[in-house]
């Protein structure tokens, strides 16, 4: 089976790992052919396919007067390639994707929704496309598949058909989140941190959705009534040269109790390094975060956003999102209880993880969504 991608760019984001890591779960399938457009350019991600040895093209768009001349080459490849499958990611991909596929002929169009809060707002582009996608949706797509539940229930009230509509949850690379205990130690006194201190960490982007302004003031409260407690912040601009970061951790008194590592390669060592994982959104699909701590059995804190609740279920503390003393409050709650307490919860997380989202069970849901249409093609 031939699938075409069609997705806006691949830096790294949640949308263009799940995709990376879907077309890596196929590699040495003879049954499954992978090929990824991107509107945009390469990025990250976009490299690592081409390592992988997936073929990738780039489109270079860069604005709306892009559009005509993007939209005519998607046209001229899909005639040309005829795959059985376009699958589109994000609703710019859904929109100049699935009608490029109609435009060359061919019926069999996936879409994909990840966003979560669309009362959020966003650019005006944005929502323009996103209402293009919600009245097309109707007959564009054959299916929608949503990264969370919570994002086809959102979906569904601004119009989206909810008959074409199915969830599938991220899978996780199990395999890869390892950790040894010298990595552990290794990066721990690399960061100062002694032997009776309690992490307390964060892993993702600097950005407004991710709501740092919120864990720092928690941290803040947090370093107040315990001296052992230091916070580790992992990812893109989570640096000293981050001014806006700078002035709210100064704003807390308790500068010397955190530690910014910016963005790094080595994710399952900073996880192991944690001892309590916090996911602090404002909004979210299905977090990847929060379901790679929960695979290195980290106890967690969530807020309570997207399908975080769903994901982390009974197993960790989920409390009311933009709340950072409702935050304090669930870290709270695992610095009360023993480390073995904290283990056993870990643990239970882990579990869940191993049972229920790993990249294989996603994988066989992809394909089963893939079986459907391709059936159809064949009747």
């Amino acid at each position: 089976m031939n699938i075409l991608h069609v997705i806006v760019g691949l830096e790294i984001g949640g949308a263009e790992l799940m995709l990376k890591r879907l077309i890596d779960s196929h590699q040495g399938n003879p049954g499954y052919c992978h090929s990824v457009i991107s509107l945009t350019g390469v990025g990250k991600i976009g490299e690592q396919l081409r390592e992988m040895g997936v073929e990738l093209r780039t489109l270079g768009m860069h604005s709306s007067l892009d559009i005509p001349r993007v939209l005519w080459e998607l046209v001229r490849v899909i005639r040309l390639e005829r795959p059985d499958i376009v699958q589109t990611w994000m609703y710019h991909a859904d929109l100049l994707g699935g009608l490029a596929a109609r435009l060359a002929g061919n019926h069999h169009v996936i879409w994909g929704v990840r966003t979560t809060d669309i009362t959020a707002g966003g650019k005006r582009t944005t929502l323009l496309v996103r209402k293009l996608c919600a009245w097309l949706s109707v007959w564009l797509p054959h299916t929608i598949i949503c990264a969370a539940d919570a994002s086809r229930r959102s979906h569904i009230e601004v119009g989206y058909d909810s008959s074409r509509m199915v969830s599938i949850p991220n899978g996780f690379e199990t395999e890869r989140l390892v950790a040894t205990k010298v990595q552990r130690v290794a990066l721990r006194t690399q960061c100062k941190f002694n032997d009776n201190t309690i992490v307390v960490g964060s892993l993702g982007r600097f950005h407004a959705d991710k709501d740092y302004a919120n864990f720092v003031r928690a941290a803040g409260f947090l370093a107040h009534q315990f001296y052992d407690v230091r916070f580790l912040l992992v990812g893109r601009d989570l640096d000293a040269n981050n001014a806006e970061l700078a002035m709210w951790i100064a704003a807390t008194g308790y500068t010397d109790r955190f530690v910014l590592l910016g963005e790094r390669s080595d994710a399952p060592v900073c996880f192991a390094a944690m001892d309590i994982y916090c996911l602090h959104s404002r909004t979210e699909g299905f977090p990847n975060g929060l379901g790679e701590a929960m695979a290195m059995g980290l106890p967690c804190v969530t807020a309570d956003v997207g399908d975080a609740a769903f994901l982390l279920s009974n197993t960790g503390v989920v409390v009311p999102k933009n709340n950072s003393k409702a935050l304090t409050e669930g870290v709270n709650k695992l610095l009360a209880i023993t480390a073995e307490q904290r283990f056993i919860l870990g643990q239970k997380s882990k579990a869940r993880i191993y049972s229920e989202f790993t990249m294989k069970r996603c994988r066989e849901r992809f394909e089963k969504v893939y079986q459907h249409v391709y059936l159809e093609i064949k009747k």
